[in-house]
């Protein structure tokens, strides 16, 4: 059985199209090191040029104030230059040609110190070269938007070498909260896990409309999550939105009423809290719904103070969007407003509902200049805030990541887990072969929560064809990681999905109504809790060798 996974290299020639990218032009990707630097550390920055770039100067041009770096052809406009030196150039087999390495030094700063810079290349007579050109994040978003479309799926190359990036980063000592660590989160699609209050569920065939699941039903059944051995709860998006995923919010700072409004996200979270248990909101800083109050003021008036916070341009839709799809319009948060705003946004929840972190959905979108001010506000707001990622990159892009958040789901491990005990296509002498190379490539400080599955994927036991003797294993490897588990809401009492996922189905399929009563499988929710409270003697997260046997 096929796996679906929801992503930007979820076939294999758009992972190749990734390669090719990242093999052009003049690339940083924000290759740094060390990639979290403490005061007192110098940082080295790396450049790749392709072979058909000729270049013979490249420099960085820096800011430690905040303002933008500005500077051409190694002269200053504003901040201070640093030069590259060239290093051995790096064969490609799959390019056919050798790619020139350069790097520079950039000196130690003081605590609390943000680095802005800009990174040029360029040749006597030819024109500067500015990093990352082409735009790889740009570039990936539109082939991969054409596969789930079902268009012809060509390499694009798009970005704007004059101009390239703002490349950002502090110089801190901010790592992730104690208890994040030693946490298990379980992830809950809100709509569909309990209504509460007495009341059935409003429907459940149509996968599209609600079913009723509310915030109080969660409140009502926070004794079967701490029996279980939840110390966290990742809601899905609880803010008012057109879609029952909520994905596409239309108001940033409000709680959705269907789902309880703000009255009810206050109650759960003092209740929660009462037992020690954590919660964690979906955000989405990448886009927004078209029918968002400062999108329609943007879309209908040029001169809107809103106009730039959005990417307007000549296409098809008119504007970038999330994958192609209309409906969500993604904020320009290079732009200093709509940075400041969703920055904001954070902090509110973290003040104003005491809520202890977030999911951060699609946050390869924004990128790690945008996070990197992003965790340090929510650091400054409530310093025991866990903030962590979803990105579908390759992992050298999550590896670039930390410092600028708490870590990353770990789809890695999820894809490796999958293929092992679900699918039977990896020998367990290859999963643990991973499992070595996985854990030693990461920072221990960047942390990464493991899962079996999740909404926008097939429910583990379909693929694994009901068998939950495979099911076991996986969760068996799961616990020894080092990284917080995640259990997707029903996944502990043998909660499955009748279709697969597909561009047809949608990615509805595995978010189907939570099993209650004598309906859950009692054998493997006693093994859960069972394995829990063995990870939890065992205490997995401090350093050790994971075994997958």
């Amino acid at each position: 059985m096929d796996d679906f996974i929801f992503g930007f290299v979820a076939v294999d020639e758009l992972k190749l199209n990734y390669h090719r990218l990242s093999c052009s032009g003049l690339q940083h990707n924000h290759e740094r090191n060390p990639r979290d630097p403490e005061p007192g550390q110098d940082v080295r920055l790396q450049v790749r040029i392709a072979p058909d770039l000729p270049v013979d100067h490249v420099a960085a041009y820096v800011t430690l104030d905040g303002s933008l770096p500005e500077g051409n052809r190694g002269e200053i406009e504003n901040g201070f230059a640093v030069r590259f030196d060239r290093l051995e150039p790096e064969w490609d087999s799959l390019i056919w040609g050798y790619i020139s390495r350069w790097e520079a030094v950039l000196p130690s700063q003081p605590e609390g110190t943000v680095v802005r810079y800009r990174i040029g290349g360029w040749r006597t007579d030819e024109p500067e070269v500015f990093a990352d050109w082409p735009d790889i994040k740009r570039s990936t978003d539109l082939m991969a938007a054409a596969y789930y479309h079902d268009q012809s799926l060509e390499l694009v190359s798009i970005g704007d070498a004059a101009h390239g990036d703002v490349f950002s980063f502090h110089f801190d000592r901010l790592k992730p909260p104690a208890w994040a660590r030693e946490s298990v989160i379980y992830h809950i699609f809100v709509d569909r896990f309990f209504p509460g209050q007495g009341r059935d569920w409003l429907q459940t065939s149509d996968l599209r409309a609600p079913f009723g699941g509310t915030l109080v039903g969660i409140t009502e059944k926070l004794d079967y999550l701490e029996n279980l051995g939840v110390t966290c709860l990742w809601l899905s998006p609880i803010f008012p939105s057109p879609t029952v995923h909520g994905y596409d919010s239309v108001d940033t700072c409000r709680v959705e009423e269907r789902l309880g409004g703000d009255p009810a996200l206050r109650s759960l979270v003092d209740e929660a809290h009462a037992r020690g248990i954590r919660i964690i909101l979906d955000l989405v800083c990448n886009h927004i719904s078209n029918q968002h109050p400062i999108f329609l003021d943007a879309l209908k008036n040029k001169q809107s103070r809103y106009r730039n916070w959005f990417h307007f341009d000549d296409s098809a839709i008119g504007y970038r969007t999330f994958f192609g799809v209309r409906t969500m319009p993604q904020l320009n948060l290079a732009e200093d407003g709509a940075r400041a705003w969703m920055i904001e946004t954070a902090r509110y929840w973290l003040r104003e509902f005491d809520v202890d972190g977030f999911r951060l959905d699609h946050a390869n979108g924004p990128g790690p200049s945008f996070w990197s001010d992003f965790w340090s506000a929510c650091k400054d707001e409530k310093p025991e805030s866990f903030c962590f990622g979803e990105m579908i990159e390759p992992a050298d892009v999550l590896r670039r990541y930390s410092g600028c958040m708490d870590g990353a789901l770990d789809f890695h491990f999820a894809d490796a887990v999958r293929r092992t005990y679900a699918r039977r296509l990896w020998s367990r002498a290859k999963m643990q072969n991973f499992l070595s190379s996985h854990l030693a490539y990461f920072d221990p400080d960047f942390l990464m929560p493991t899962f079996l599955d999740n909404h926008d994927m097939d429910r583990f036991l379909y693929l694994a064809e009901g068998d939950r003797a495979r099911l076991r294993e996986a969760v068996e490897v799961q616990m020894r990681m080092p990284g917080p588990p995640v259990i997707y809401y029903g996944t502990e009492v043998g909660l499955n999905q009748q279709v697969g996922k597909s561009r047809e189905i949608g990615l509805e399929a595995s978010r189907t109504e939570m099993t209650w009563g004598g309906a859950q499988d009692r054998d493997l929710l006693e093994f859960y809790q069972r394995v829990l409270r063995e990870r939890k003697k065992a205490r997995p997260w401090e350093p050790r060798r994971v075994n997958a046997d």
